[in-house]
């Protein structure tokens, strides 16, 4: 089965095995829309609307597009053909920086934008398929998270800018603080509030020297 949505003036088919873009997509797809740049790469993007949104601006030369499900993927293209965006935009199977590391991207990427699995997830609590990938983010929901943060700004530029989905479920004040750690600032860009969590979207750059 097949879903039909109209997302930020683009029309996306997403079948079931394909995370659906919910409150957090739509909160990161405003932060894109706002601040991405230069060559952006789109960390798990199911769908393809953070690639597509970063894709239509005119300060984006290139969008790397990179997620570990398969139909993720060839969703996400159809999704860019659909849209007449497909030019600028490149798909890669890689789980987090994987093939990146591989591919010799180190401090290439001008934006990072991330919406990871951040649900706190026990073993008996897991989907089945590849759709799992998408919500799973171990027991304590950071587990995704966390190796992301090591090694992320790897990839950034010096004034590049990371741009990031979160939940209160996978505690964000320790995902602001390790940011702090790594030398970044980071602002929240985005906020939405539910009696059971706070979604947030995240814009960090390297502190500038004094």
């Amino acid at each position: 089965m097949v879903e039909d949505y109209l997302l930020h003036g683009f029309r996306l088919y997403i079948p079931k095995n394909v995370y659906e873009p919910r409150e957090d997509s739509l909160l990161l797809a405003k932060a894109v829309e706002d601040h991405a740049r230069g060559l952006v790469l789109d960390i798990g993007t199911g769908s393809g609307l953070q690639a597509l949104v970063a894709a239509r601006k005119p300060g984006v030369t290139q969008v790397i597009a990179t997620d570990v499900n398969e139909f993720a993927l060839q969703t996400a293209e159809a999704n860019a053909r659909e849209n007449r965006v497909a030019h600028k935009i490149s798909f890669k199977k890689s789980d987090l920086f994987e093939k990146l590391r591989e591919a010799n991207y180190a401090k290439a990427f001008d934006t990072i934008v991330f919406n990871p699995p951040y649900l706190p997830t026990g073993e008996g609590e897991k989907l089945r398929g590849e759709i799992n990938a998408a919500f799973d983010g171990g027991v304590t929901g950071r587990d995704v998270i966390d190796a992301f943060l090591k090694e992320f700004d790897s990839f950034l530029r010096p004034n590049g800018v990371l741009l990031m989905a979160h939940s209160s479920l996978a505690n964000n004040k320790a995902t602001l603080s390790a940011l702090k750690k790594k030398g970044f600032d980071a602002n929240v860009v985005g906020r939405e509030k539910f009696f059971f969590e706070e979604l947030i979207a995240l814009k960090a750059a390297k502190k500038k020297s004094v």
